[in-house]
C-alpha cells in the first residue's frame, strides 16, 4: 500500500471508530482508559474534565498512546496505533465546537469551567491488521 492509500485507510479508521483507548503515564507506568475521539485529519480531540487523573497525568507527561478501530469480532479488523503529544485546550471555540448534549451527564454545559478538551498531535501512526504487515504513515514534520 502506498502512502496515499495508507493515509486514506487510516483516515477511514479514524472517522468510523470514535471509541478507543487513551494511555497516559502515571507513576512511570501506562494508565489506559476508554475515550471518545473526534478527528480533524490526524489530530484527535477528546472531551474530559480538568479534575480527572488524565489531566494531571498529561500536565506531568504529555506523551500518550491511542488505539482506535478493531470492531466486530476482532478478526482482521484494521486498527491504528497512535503515539502523540497531548495538550489541554479550554478555549470557548473548541469546547462549543465539540459539545454534545450527551456530555450533560458530566458537565453543566459547554461553558462549564471543568469541561476541557485534550488535543492529541500524532508523532507516529501505524495501521495494523490491514492484511499486510504493520505500516507506518509518514507524517509531515
Amino acid at each position: 500500500m502506498n502512502q496515499k492509500e495508507l493515509k486514506d485507510h487510516i483516515l477511514s479508521v479514524l472517522e468510523n471508530n470514535k471509541v478507543g483507548t487513551l494511555a497516559t503515564v502515571k507513576n512511570k507506568r501506562p494508565h489506559s482508559r476508554y475515550m471518545t475521539f473526534y478527528n480533524e485529519g490526524f489530530v484527535l480531540h477528546t472531551p474530559t474534565s480538568s479534575e480527572t487523573h488524565k489531566a494531571e497525568e498529561i500536565d506531568e507527561n504529555p506523551f500518550v498512546h491511542i488505539l482506535l478501530g478493531y470492531d466486530g469480532e476482532g478478526y482482521a479488523d484494521s486498527y491504528v496505533e497512535i503515539e502523540g503529544t497531548a495538550v489541554i485546550r479550554d478555549s470557548e471555540e473548541i469546547r462549543h465546537k465539540l459539545w454534545n448534549d450527551r456530555f450533560s451527564n458530566w458537565f453543566e454545559g459547554p461553558d462549564d469551567p471543568k469541561y476541557v478538551v485534550l488535543e492529541i498531535e500524532p508523532t507516529s501512526i501505524r495501521l495494523m491488521n490491514s492484511g499486510e504487515d504493520p505500516q507506518t504513515l509518514e507524517l509531515d514534520q
